[in-house]
């Protein structure tokens, strides 16, 4: 191949990487794109974050960040997007004011870099980005966080394998050489949780013989098959997609006829499983809107079908007067009643044992999960798990 080879950036090796068709609809047929909401509300959050950290370094300020400007700058973002919806206005100031509440008193001087812009030189390939944010350490140790405002926190195996993470870390090596060391984060802000990892030479040279990799596919590739994901419902050109038009109508394009072909069946079972993702998703997407409606209206009949919002009852019953109304009732020791219908909601308690690492001695609070965990009962529902093979 002769000539100047493209750009790459994670975001167009991870559109190709995800679906071919949706690369060649960007970066090839260059369509709008029409971004959807979750994208539009986590670009205004890291927008707000991204202010609220470079005024404290331009000021040279060192201490807590401000609830209030956090608010009023999220206000004037929320504004300029055209976002709209109470719910989700109310999510943005509530992932904000826990992330003012999580950053805790800012150092300005340890803030090395923010939106910070890199060029890194991949075999014949320039790979550009920014890092959200760049903190120093100590003497030998940087921090390079990657804020995040996903509904779900990534596995394990997802932080340590991340492709972004490991650009991002080869790209800080060659801004900052000096660092001996660099502690790579997903600031995961919906849950107040930094998910941490690092990286070792060779996970960092076998990375980047992957990206290089993948750009040549990109550029020697001439077919763009679409791969129908989780994410279709989220692509911001899903209104051009073909793939996903058909796949809304719920067009099937394999139907296992022996189902004894254990090959066949597996086949049929993933295309089903994609197509149920999206029009599961889609589902969502379109009930949000009717229910904005119903807030106005006490029903709507569309359709030939009549919709109405109500309120399933849910009861919580005390533990302590419950247990003695039962006790006193039946006789029965309060010890074995309590043993007999108390448990503790597994989310309460990872909520309150992230509190208290906030609070006192991390090392100890993981300690005692260790410990509750132990002693906890544990019950196993089968499931299938899939992965797609290499």
């Amino acid at each position: 191949m002769t000539g100047e080879h493209i750009q790459l950036s994670y975001t167009r090796l991870s559109r190709f990487e995800t679906c071919p068709l949706s690369y060649r609809l960007h970066y090839v047929e260059k369509h709008r794109p029409e971004p959807m909401l979750p994208v539009r509300f986590g670009q205004v959050i890291h927008e707000v974050i991204e202010r609220l950290v470079r005024e404290a370094v331009d000021d040279e300020r060192s201490g807590p960040l401000s609830d209030d400007r956090a608010l009023a700058l999220f206000r004037e973002a929320w504004t300029a997007e055209g976002l709209t919806g109470i719910e989700v206005f109310q999510e943005g100031s509530d992932i904000l004011r826990r992330f003012v509440s999580d950053q805790g008193p800012l150092e300005h001087r340890g803030v090395l870099a923010i939106e910070k812009e890199f060029q890194l030189t991949v075999g014949p390939f320039t790979v550009i980005g920014y890092i959200d944010r760049v903190d120093y350490i100590d003497g030998e140790t940087i921090e390079v966080i990657d804020y995040k405002t996903n509904r779900q926190l990534f596995s394990r195996d997802e932080v340590e394998t991340a492709l972004q993470l490991s650009i991002y870390h080869a790209a800080a090596q060659r801004l900052w050489p000096w660092a001996k060391k660099i502690k790579l984060t997903f600031w995961m802000l919906r849950h107040g949780v930094r998910e941490e990892t690092s990286r070792t030479p060779e996970a960092i040279h076998a990375a980047l013989g992957y990206v290089e990799t993948l750009g040549r596919q990109i550029e020697t590739a001439t077919e763009f098959p679409a791969r129908l994901n989780s994410n279709c419902s989220y692509c911001d050109h899903r209104s051009v997609c073909p793939a996903y038009a058909a796949a809304l109508k719920g067009k099937r394009e394999f139907l296992c006829e022996n189902l004894a072909d254990l090959e066949a069946v597996a086949k049929e079972r993933e295309e089903v499983a994609r197509l149920a993702k999206i029009l599961y998703a889609r589902k969502e997407e379109l009930d949000r809107i009717l229910k904005t409606h119903l807030k106005e209206h006490d029903e709507l009949v569309l359709a030939g079908v009549r919709y109405r919002m109500f309120h399933a009852e849910k009861l919580e019953f005390a533990l302590e007067p419950t247990v003695e109304l039962l006790s006193r009732s039946t006789g029965k020791p309060q010890a074995d009643i309590r043993s007999a219908i108390a448990t503790v909601d597994n989310k309460a308690l990872d909520d309150l044992l992230k509190s208290l690492a906030k609070e006192t001695d991390r090392n100890r609070v993981a300690l005692l999960r260790a410990e509750l965990e132990a002693g906890a009962k544990k019950t196993h529902v089968p499931r299938i798990w899939a992965k797609e093979v290499p």
